[in-house]
């Protein structure tokens, strides 16, 4: 499904578990390119929310570094 997905021109948005957040990211990566712009949300409207954007490989490293809990939302730039 993400190799059907690879050339789609639309945002993409995922939900995933805290426990899936990076292997996700990774699978990501190999897909769409290192370098597409995406967002991940957590805990959206709570006390901790957080949002991290920048390209897949920023992001994945940034959440690689640390543990999270929460709801998660994954925005993926459509393909240019």
């Amino acid at each position: 499904m993400l190799k059907q997905l690879a050339d789609d021109e639309r945002t993409l948005i995922f939900y995933e578990s805290p426990m899936r957040l990076v292997k996700t990211l990774e699978e990501f990566i190999i897909y769409f390119g290192a370098d597409r712009q995406c967002s991940v949300s957590r805990e959206l409207t709570k006390m901790f929310e957080e949002n991290k954007q920048g390209t897949l490989r920023e992001v994945a490293d940034y959440f690689n570094q640390k543990t999270v809990k929460g709801e998660i939302v994954i925005v993926v730039a459509g393909k240019d």
